[in-house]
C-alpha cells in the first residue's frame, strides 16, 4: 500500500515553461506527492525544483499511453496536464485517450494553472 498519491505532470512544448515555473512555485507542496511525469517535462521539472519525478516516454513516443496505464492500474492518483489548445499536436488521439482514461477512472485531471493550485491545495490537506 503506498503511502502518497501520485501526481502526473505533462505538458505540450508551449506549456513548458508555464508548468516549471508552476512546479517551482509549488514545490513545497509537490514534494508530499510521488511524481512522474512525460519525457521532457519530467526532466525540466526535477531540474528546476530538485525534486524527483519519475520519467517515462515523451509523449508522442508513447507516454501519454504510459501515464494513461497506470491510471487503470491505480498507480496515479491527479494529473497535471497543462496542455496548448491553440496548437495542433501530431499525436493528439493519445492526447484524448489519456484525458478520456482519467474521466473514466473518476481521477482528478487540471488543464491550467488556476485549477492544478486548486486539485493541488485540496489533495494536499
Amino acid at each position: 500500500m503506498k503511502n502518497k498519491m501520485t501526481v502526473a505532470l505533462i505538458a505540450h512544448d508551449n506549456k513548458k515553461a508555464d508548468m516549471v515555473n508552476w512546479a517551482i512555485k509549488n514545490k513545497t507542496t509537490l514534494d508530499k506527492f510521488e511524481l512522474c511525469g512525460t519525457g521532457t517535462t519530467a526532466g525540466l521539472v526535477s531540474e528546476a525544483t530538485g525534486l524527483a519525478v519519475k520519467k517515462y516516454l515523451s509523449g508522442p513516443l508513447g507516454g501519454d499511453q504510459q501515464i494513461g496505464a497506470k491510471i487503470a492500474e491505480k498507480k496515479i492518483d491527479i494529473v497535471i496536464f497543462f496542455w496548448d489548445p491553440l496548437s495542433a499536436q501530431p499525436h493528439d488521439p493519445d492526447v484524448k485517450a489519456l484525458l478520456r482514461i482519467a474521466v473514466v477512472y473518476d481521477i482528478p485531471i487540471a488543464t491550467n494553472k488556476a485549477t492544478a493550485n486548486c486539485v493541488l491545495a485540496a489533495a494536499s490537506k
